[in-house]
């Protein structure tokens, strides 16, 4: 096949995680676990949809989730997360029994490892370090270098 590239054999696969969208629903507390390791949780709402037969999409009510992570990921998501805010995760669940008056409760929660604003549904600025290459500089075309127009004979 000319033109287009081939992937090597050795070439690895794109890694990828699983993800979770949705919005914060109740504040988010910060807490430290017994090694002193920094612990975010929040309960979060995830929106549903159902498709009708017509194309359009009726709005369901929202599911609730517990959402935990740990370490400097935690304290950040705690410094920048408010209720409201909408956000993509992606992490992991976490499957595990809780007891609960001598009954034996099955749980899940989802393990974010990285988190952040969700950039199609929040207004926000980026702030950047300094510029590591120059920016390109749009070069101004002037009436008087544009060609002349064609001539048809």
């Amino acid at each position: 096949m000319q033109g287009i590239a081939q992937r090597p054999e050795s070439a690895m696969s794109i890694p990828t995680q699983m993800s979770l969208h949705g919005f914060v629903a109740s504040a988010p507390q910060l807490n430290f676990t017994s090694n002193g390791a920094a612990r975010f949780y929040s309960c979060v709402g995830v929106e549903h949809f159902r498709k009708e037969l017509d194309g359009t999409f009726t709005r369901l009510d929202p599911t609730y989730h517990d959402m935990v992570m740990f370490g400097v990921h935690a304290e950040k998501a705690y410094a920048r997360l408010k209720v409201g805010d909408q956000f993509i995760a992606s992490g992991y669940i976490h499957e595990y029994a809780l007891e609960k008056n001598g009954k034996t409760e099955a749980r899940e929660e989802f393990v974010a490892r990285r988190i952040g604003h969700d950039a199609m549904r929040t207004k926000y600025t980026v702030e950047r370090g300094p510029a590591r290459q120059p920016e390109p500089q749009v070069e101004q075309v002037s009436a008087a270098a544009e060609p002349p127009p064609a001539v048809r004979i």
